[in-house]
């Protein structure tokens, strides 16, 4: 039997069973296992299927549920049994298995290690010695600006109380007022007047064309609308390509790497000190001599 018969035999095969075993099967004591597909010496059992049953499926569902696994699972296997036969006479199976088993264990262990035992603080002053020995790294390929910008709905919500806290929003009680406007009223709305951005990400908010790397320094501060949205922009800050990144602006980027460097070092010396501890208590033996 070709594998396309084998295939559509097997699924009829699938929804026969499935009709007559699914109802008492799901929601209830399950029956002996049952043989659902086989492909040349490899076989696909019921339990095997143990878990991927919503509770109150129908029997009809649970069906091609079923079928749809073993569709799948004949065309793995079929593979795998190819892939069998074609093993390459200089791979060693066995090996690869012991050191992927090797490397699991480790690598568990050694996040076990980095969880109980790596100090994840980092401080502003372990931030700050990082970039300045770093910082020319982190030239930017894209300008990066530090912004408000407000996108409200058409028709504008209280337009002029609005135009009134945006022309005074260096006023704290003002500032506040425009954050709980924008809370209730706008689509989007960036007003931490700390943060970089990247130009491409606000013109993401903005009709197409409005901001680009090329025109950010002409467009500093404007109002301006289309067939849905007021947007209200202002720049504070600029940063072009090619100059070197702020540290808020590589700050998380900066934190992940000293953990990285953090990790490295912990791990290797755990490792020294095992090495060390089995030496005095004679655990390990070398057996060779250096030329």
């Amino acid at each position: 039997m070709n594998r396309l018969k084998l295939i559509t035999f097997v699924s009829a095969l699938l929804i026969c069973l499935c009709c007559g075993v699914s109802c008492q099967w799901i929601g209830e004591k399950a029956p002996a296992d049952k043989l659902l597909a086989k492909a040349n010496n490899k076989m696909l059992y019921l339990s095997e299927l143990d878990g991927m049953f919503p509770e109150g499926i129908s029997s009809a569902d649970s069906a091609l549920i079923i079928s749809a696994y073993a569709e799948r699972w004949i065309r793995e296997a079929l593979l795998l049994h190819e892939a069998e036969r074609n093993i390459p006479s200089d791979l060693n199976i066995d090996k690869l298995v012991r050191d992927y088993r090797a490397s699991l264990i480790r690598n568990n262990y050694e996040k076990i290690l980095v969880e109980e035992l790596l100090d994840s603080i980092i401080t502003q002053d372990e931030l700050r010695a990082f970039y300045e020995k770093n910082k020319e790294q982190y030239q930017l390929e894209t300008p990066i600006v530090r912004c408000y910008l407000v996108k409200v709905p058409l028709p504008v919500k209280d337009a002029e109380k609005l135009r009134d806290l945006w022309s005074k929003s260096d006023d704290k009680k003002n500032f506040t007022a425009l954050v709980n406007y924008c809370n209730n009223y706008a689509e989007a709305h960036l007003l931490d007047k700390a943060t970089w951005y990247s130009v491409e990400d606000i013109a993401d908010e903005l009709p197409r064309g409005t901001l680009t790397a090329d025109n950010i320094s002409t467009k500093l501060d404007f109002i301006q609308r289309d067939g849905q949205f007021e947007y209200l922009f202002k720049v504070f800050e600029v940063k072009n390509r090619k100059d070197i990144a702020p540290l808020a602006y590589i700050e998380e980027q900066a934190r992940k790497y000293i953990l990285h460097q953090r990790k490295i070092k912990l791990l290797e010396q755990k490792k020294e000190e095992m090495y060390e501890r089995a030496v005095r208590r004679s655990n390990v033996q070398i057996y060779y001599e250096e030329n």
